[in-house]
């Protein structure tokens, strides 16, 4: 009698942990699942919607306007830190800095300007969606849209998914730019590199080109997405909005993350370096 008992005690652990996994992959399951409804639902209303015209024009300012400073500091010092360091390695290996500007202005263009651009652009827009869906929910406006037979995904989200596509590549063309500018600046005065040497065009593809462009539209949906879904999954009050919104920066950051790797991945396939 004794044996069994221990027996079953010492099984009880092990089918405890497999019950948490178990609830864990379903959770996980049920995410992802409503993420792919919310992105379908989204691309549907985008062709077939009756949301106003203004809608749009208004999160295209505020994403735009909110965001703009903002990106082209964060990329000014990105773009400088990452000059400095390409010299200083460079410096180490050949003495010739005639290519510094070749390879920081490819490496910017094809990766760094879209992917590093994006994380602070996730923390700004992702938290501002989030919030403003969230609030809406725990005031039941979104029901009220449900009771006149509007889907919240049509006039909440849609607009908020194109506005972050358009004005999401916007900015972050402007701040990479800037970021490209800055890095020049370090360039010319810690090593004495020309301005024309500097922009040296010669490993510069239009692959690179294609690719960073497609990394920008890809962020900035995922942004919207993702704290589309959380805001319109918020509950419980004030407190859930500021979960919510944290759930959809953290959200957001992993699924750059993730299409970073995805879209790296394909692009040296397809578009090679």
């Amino acid at each position: 009698m004794s044996t069994a008992t221990a027996e079953t005690q010492a099984h009880e652990p092990h089918d405890h942990d497999d019950d948490v996994e178990d609830s864990q992959l379903e959770f996980y399951a049920r995410e992802i699942k409503d993420l792919v409804g919310v992105f379908s639902r989204t691309l549907y209303y985008c062709v077939r919607g009756k949301r106003e015209k203004g809608d749009i024009a208004a999160q295209m300012f505020a994403i735009g306007n909110g965001s703009m400073f903002f990106m082209c500091v964060t990329m000014a010092f990105i773009g400088a830190i990452v000059a400095y360091q390409m010299g200083l390695q460079t410096k180490k290996i050949i003495p010739d800095m005639s290519l510094l500007g070749a390879t920081f202005l490819k490496l910017q263009v094809r990766d760094l300007i879209a992917s590093v651009g994006a994380m602070p652009l996730a923390t700004r827009v992702g938290a501002g969606i989030a919030a403003e869906i969230g609030s809406m929910v725990v005031t039941e406006q979104t029901d009220a849209l449900r009771m006149s037979a509007a889907d919240p995904v049509d006039f909440l989200v849609v607009p908020r998914f194109i506005a972050a596509v358009v004005m999401g590549t916007v900015v972050l063309c402007i701040g990479g730019a800037v970021g490209i500018g800055s890095g020049m600046l370090v360039a010319m005065v810690s090593f004495d590199v020309n301005p024309n040497t500097f922009f040296n065009l010669s490993m510069l593809t239009s692959g690179d080109v294609i690719l960073g462009l497609l990394k920008m539209v890809t962020y900035g949906g995922t942004i919207a997405i993702v704290s589309s879904q959380r805001g319109l999954r918020t509950f419980g009050g004030s407190e859930g909005v500021g979960i919510a919104t944290t759930e959809a920066v953290v959200g957001s950051l992993f699924g750059i993350i993730v299409w970073q790797f995805i879209l790296s991945a394909v692009g040296y396939v397809l578009l090679p370096a």
